[in-house]
């Protein structure tokens, strides 16, 4: 099995058919085609199955593919472990929740860049169990994600504290005063959603409806025209353009609070670019207040 097989293998598996995979690798579909034959006559066994629209893995195929992102993952860390060096090079790729990203990482990603020029960044935005995935397949070198995360092959410290509150329109003076009952939050896998639902329940307010939102701006311009309640940080309301249009409402003061976690998985080599990106956290983390 050689690695450019098994990466072709791992697109299709992915994306669930050989024409997308074909557009995502730039590779032609006739070449993924026969890659795919090839490996499947060099392991003697039927890794998919052929449907009129895209491929289905078969239980050989759902065998192979952790294996395979295992040995994709190891030549990457292998070029990425003798290119290594003193100053910092080669590419990282980190993952945050969206507030996150707006509030606490520009200044560290700016310094960082600054310090680090030859190192490739990448800052990839999802929900915290998307994160999770992400980081335990090695797609991730390290990611920020809400609570502490209970698995074996995740290593983690607390970086930020963040005090939640419920956001509605200025114009709602209580919770129970809502005139629209609906959730306004991102996708299933959110932290600050799931807790957002506990402390409804909590406090007697079951929402009538749930709207989902990619972006903490569409969130945040919907809830202040008047159309419901999320939970945000407190931290990221100070720098929303919406800010004059909403009230924060105090969580009680058991649930207010959630660490936001570094992450990363526990055999992803710890390179210099990686190292320094730690310390560049902590050293923010120690700043805030």
């Amino acid at each position: 099995m050689d690695l450019g097989a098994l990466k072709i293998f791992v697109a299709v598996a992915e994306a669930g058919s050989i024409s997308q995979a074909a557009r995502r690798l730039d590779y032609v579909q006739s070449n993924v085609t026969a890659r795919i034959k090839h490996l499947e006559d060099e392991l003697d066994t039927l890794l998919f199955y052929r449907k009129k629209r895209g491929m289905a893995l078969t239980p050989a195929g759902r065998t192979l593919l952790p294996y395979a992102a295992r040995l994709l993952h190891l030549a990457r860390e292998a070029r990425r472990a003798v290119q290594d060096s003193k100053c910092g090079q080669g590419s990282l790729t980190i993952g945050a929740m969206e507030t996150t990203a707006a509030v606490r990482l520009p200044s560290i990603l700016a310094k960082y860049h600054q310090a680090f020029p030859d190192v490739e960044l990448t800052l990839l935005t999802g929900t915290s169990e998307d994160l999770i995935a992400r980081v335990l397949d090695y797609s991730l070198d390290g990611a920020f994600v809400g609570g502490a995360i209970m698995h074996p092959d995740i290593e983690q410290e607390p970086v930020f504290d963040e005090e939640l509150v419920f956001v509605t329109a200025q114009h709602v003076a209580a919770l129970d005063a809502l005139p629209q009952r609906t959730m306004l939050v991102f996708r299933q896998g959110c932290t600050y959603r799931l807790r957002l639902e506990q402390l409804l329940r909590e406090t007697g307010i079951a929402p009538l409806k749930i709207m989902e939102f990619g972006t903490v701006e569409a969130i945040l311009g919907c809830v202040a025209a008047g159309m419901g309640v999320t939970l945000f940080p407190r931290s990221l309301l100070a720098h929303s353009p919406y800010r004059d249009m909403l009230r924060l409402h105090p969580a009680p003061a058991r649930l207010a609070h959630v660490p936001t976690m570094f992450i990363r998985h526990r055999d992803t080599l710890y390179t210099r670019a990686l190292e320094a990106f730690i310390e560049l956290v902590r050293q923010s983390a120690a700043c805030v207040v």
